[in-house]
């Protein structure tokens, strides 16, 4: 069976100064490379604008279809609604 083979990219990024030394710094008390935690930290920063992407299309969906016929089926409505209200007098 054959690995897949990841292909790597160098990307040079200028850092002010403050910012460089911040990340020696955080390098140096986690005993890892500077260039590990700038890998970790701009994978979660892509992560997290993906998920802001994905929040907003669903939310815009949503706004779109309020008071359609893809709105909120009426029966699982009013399931959730009875179903809150057994939970309120329990």
């Amino acid at each position: 069976m054959k690995s897949a083979t990841i292909t790597f990219h160098n990307f040079h990024m200028p850092l002010p100064e403050l910012v460089y030394q911040r990340l020696k710094s955080a390098a140096k008390k986690q005993r890892k490379p500077a260039t590990q935690l700038a890998k970790q930290a701009l994978e979660q920063w892509l992560d997290e604008q993906e998920q802001l992407v994905l929040h907003e299309e669903i939310a815009s969906y949503a706004a779109a279809m309020a008071g359609t016929a893809d709105d909120l089926d009426e029966f699982l409505e009013a399931a959730s609604v009875e179903h809150l209200a057994e939970a309120e007098t329990t």
